[in-house]
């Protein structure tokens, strides 16, 4: 396996790990509910999706 010859600076592994951050998900309102969810996914809390419904979901008791 290769090693390194010369030691790389602080700077070069900022440079290197610029990219290597968290993002928060892009959060939408539910047209349905209200509820906030993800993006392009079902919502969690009534299972509509774009204005239909796809999944169903048990009621609460």
């Amino acid at each position: 396996m290769a090693n390194p010859r010369n030691r790389h600076s602080r700077t070069r592994q900022a440079k290197r790990r610029t990219h290597d951050k968290a993002i928060a998900p892009t959060l939408a309102v539910c047209s349905h509910c209200g509820a906030m969810h993800v993006y392009h996914t079902v919502c969690p809390e009534c299972g509509y999706y774009r204005g239909k419904l796809a999944i169903e979901k048990k009621e609460a008791v």
